[in-house]
């Protein structure tokens, strides 16, 4: 059984400012996400966009601010355990003992749950289900990885948009593929795209891709011309996420809706168990990026408290440490 001082659950930004205030703190942490990478719904969803609500920063793209706070963590050493899910929660001598999907249990002295929405799932494109081979993504942590690809882009929403808008500058060619010919992103970005010699099919499907150990192809059923093929490289099934608490949900936390009610220390109702971020729920919470950050340093300085109860709450200022 591997052992950490704190384990988070939720790799977006305040479980990443949590696992940097938690190292600053001389706490060993291990940070878990069901997502293959650092960043949360920030990675998922929006890396391109402009994010403007941090303090001290007049404007920062998403991709930036999580590569930011990964870096500011690493001094640290957290240890990431990414694409792999908490399934359950024991207690071994009063300690919570978390049981992950890989078949890991990873001992702690605290658990701060930081998982924002709760659990992202990528709705799947249809046509990739009897596809064995590589090339099917769900978002673009790395927009370089695409240089000079073809790129289908399958999505009506933001998100579809903003990686067309996003892409467009590296790839060799942009395809979007809609299956209604009105579109829920905003109509602004829609319109950007509009100008851009970005291929839009709507009133079409993806029904078949094609490729050995990789996609070369896609078919597309454009109504009411019929199917036709086109060269891809990679795809985007940018077709939205699913979120929900998983299995947070029977851990015995008391619960409002979706969220995870805390007091004002960010405890949860089970022992030694914190939570910051998105996820909580308190009166008067409000949801916002610089929210979760100070929810995090007071998550962090509670539970060193917890596991040391011979330690300061506060710990002083990071300037006064060096």
């Amino acid at each position: 059984m591997r052992e950490v001082d704190v384990a988070i659950i939720g790799a977006g930004p305040t479980g990443l400012f949590a696992a940097y205030y938690a190292g600053f703190r001389g706490l060993t942490v291990a940070v878990i996400d069901t997502l293959p990478e650092p960043g949360g719904q920030i990675t998922a969803m929006y890396p391109e966009k402009d994010i403007f609500d941090v303090g001290g920063l007049p404007t920062i793209k998403g991709r930036d601010l999580v590569a930011n706070l990964v870096a500011q963590a690493a001094p640290f050493g957290p240890a990431y355990l990414l694409g792999v899910r908490a399934e359950k929660l024991s207690y071994r001598d009063g300690l919570p003992t978390l049981h992950l999907a890989d078949g890991t249990d990873l001992g702690c002295g605290a658990v701060i749950v930081t998982g924002g929405l709760g659990s992202f799932t990528p709705r799947p494109l249809p046509a990739a289900s009897a596809y064995t081979g590589a090339g099917v993504v769900y978002f673009v942590p790395r927009l370089d990885d695409l240089a000079g690809h073809d790129v289908l882009i399958v999505g009506g929403g933001d998100s579809a948009f903003d990686w067309a808008l996003a892409l467009h500058p590296v790839a060799r060619s942009v395809t979007l593929v809609h299956r209604r010919d009105r579109f829920r992103a905003h109509a602004a970005t829609v319109g950007r795209v509009r100008e851009l010699p970005v291929n839009i099919l709507v009133n079409a499907q993806v029904t078949a891709l094609h490729g050995a150990e990789k996609v070369t192809a896609a078919d597309i059923a454009v109504a009411p011309d019929g199917t036709r093929r086109v060269p891809v490289d990679t795809v985007v099934a940018a077709l939205g996420f699913t979120a929900d608490l998983g299995p947070l949900a029977e851990w015995g936390l008391r619960l409002d809706r979706r969220h995870i009610v805390v007091t004002s220390t960010m405890e949860t109702t089970m022992p030694r168990i914190f939570a910051a971020g998105d996820i909580v729920e308190y009166p008067g919470k409000v949801r916002l990026i610089a929210t979760g950050f100070g929810e995090a340093a007071t998550a962090v300085n509670n539970a060193a408290v917890a596991i040391d109860p011979a330690a300061h709450l506060f710990p002083g200022h990071s300037s006064e440490a060096g």
